[in-house]
């Protein structure tokens, strides 16, 4: 009979690069680095602006090296681990580079937005595996990724809960035809609410959302459905699927994560209590499956488990993401960096909730469509997307 259990001892040790450490992924994934000593180490440690936090993480788990993205914070953090063996860079290009080393055995693209796109591009180049935790890596450069994947024979393994879950539903299914598959959303903080309520939204409310701790930026995409938009996007990349072959539905319990139909119109489901650092683990360890002691699920205190279809009146965000996907070209390149604007415009007061659909929708029908195929031409479309999304909403 075959053992079912892997001891830690048989798995050699993954050194890690987290791009985004001082972030809500980056900090669980530093948790995941606590708890399993002898599976993994942080080997280099990113962020981009939060200097105290970064000193504080580097004192604790004593990377090779670490890298502050805002160069003004450089000498604080140079300073506060003068002492210690470990080497400080700072600057965009230094975070980009900085995967290159060869000491690491893994990449986890965390850093929110599109700035993770370059250091996850050149990680790939260098034949690093890629834990991705960055979804905007796939919706703005789907296809250059997919070329460059293929090219360098680099394996991504999806950090995402929802993605996690589909990429799990298939391992041993590979040469079985997906028929679609269907993400979960929790709804978010807003889900129910009319549109008279959501003409008053605060950000105080928009990032108090129900079940997942996350970081403003993606609690804000949740709470306006773009994060399961960008999902969408993400996810017809990773398994190679078209959008009539991608369903959202509100699972407000959070505990199926994703479900796969297959041809056939069997179903396989991923659950679990909603953790972010169950993805995390998969993703570092895989393809083994490590004994943690993180608290199990029970069906008994789970009763009823309820599904609904997303409202796409009142959240357009979603729809809209399905439509850049349908478009193709730069159109979701237009609407993540447009999101990014008003997202943080609303942060700032600058905006309303309802007006950040309204605006990503007007920069949509604003921008000029073309098919980008360098990292450059993205990175333009980005800068003239903002540029236009400021304007639309001074």
């Amino acid at each position: 009979m075959l053992s079912s259990t892997l001891t830690t001892s048989n798995i050699p040790k993954k050194r890690v690069a987290i791009m985004g450490s001082t972030g809500s992924i980056g900090t669980q994934t530093l948790e995941v680095i606590k708890q399993f000593p002898n599976l993994f180490l942080a080997e280099v440690l990113v962020a981009q602006n939060n200097s105290e936090l970064l000193i504080k993480q580097a004192l604790e788990f004593n990377p090779n090296a670490v890298v502050i993205e805002n160069k003004n914070k450089y000498p604080e953090v140079k300073q506060a681990l003068s002492h210690t063996d470990i080497k400080v860079f700072a600057g965009a290009e230094s975070v980009t580079q900085i995967v290159e080393m060869e000491s690491v055995d893994i990449v986890l693209s965390a850093i929110v937005g599109f700035s993770g796109l370059a250091s996850t591009i050149n990680a790939i180049k260098h034949g690093k595996p890629i834990a991705l935790a960055n979804k905007e890596t796939l919706v703005v450069a789907g296809q250059l990724i997919s070329e460059l994947l293929q090219q360098h024979k680099v394996p991504i393994l999806p950090v995402d809960s929802e993605h996690s879950a589909i990429f799990q539903c298939l391992v041993g299914e590979y040469l079985n035809p997906i028929e679609k598959i269907i993400l979960t959303a929790s709804g978010g903080p807003f889900r129910g609410k009319d549109l008279a309520f959501l003409q008053n939204v605060t950000k105080e409310q928009a990032l108090n959302h129900p079940v997942w701790k996350m970081g403003s930026k993606i609690s804000i995409d949740s709470a306006t459905l773009m994060n399961k938009g960008l999902e969408v996007i993400e996810a017809a990349w990773l398994f190679n699927l078209k959008p009539h072959q991608i369903e959202v539905i509100v699972h407000p319990q959070s505990i199926i994560h994703s479900i796969v139909q297959f041809e056939d119109n069997s179903m396989k489901a991923q659950m679990g209590l909603p953790d972010m650092k169950l993805p995390i683990v998969y993703a570092l360890s895989y393809p083994n499956r490590v004994q943690s002691n993180f608290v199990r699920f029970d069906f008994l205190n789970y009763p009823e488990l309820t599904f609904q279809k997303p409202n796409l009146t009142l959240f357009k965000n979603l729809k809209l993401a399905y439509q850049a996907l349908q478009t193709g070209g730069n159109a979701p390149c237009v609407l993540n960096a447009a999101n990014e604007v008003v997202v943080e415009a609303f942060l700032n007061n600058k905006i309303s909730f309802l007006g950040i659909a309204d605006t990503i929708e007007q920069t949509l029908n604003t921008i000029p469509f073309f098919n980008p195929t360098t990292l450059e031409e993205y990175q333009q479309c980005d800068k003239e997307t903002r540029a236009i999304t400021y304007s639309l909403i001074k």
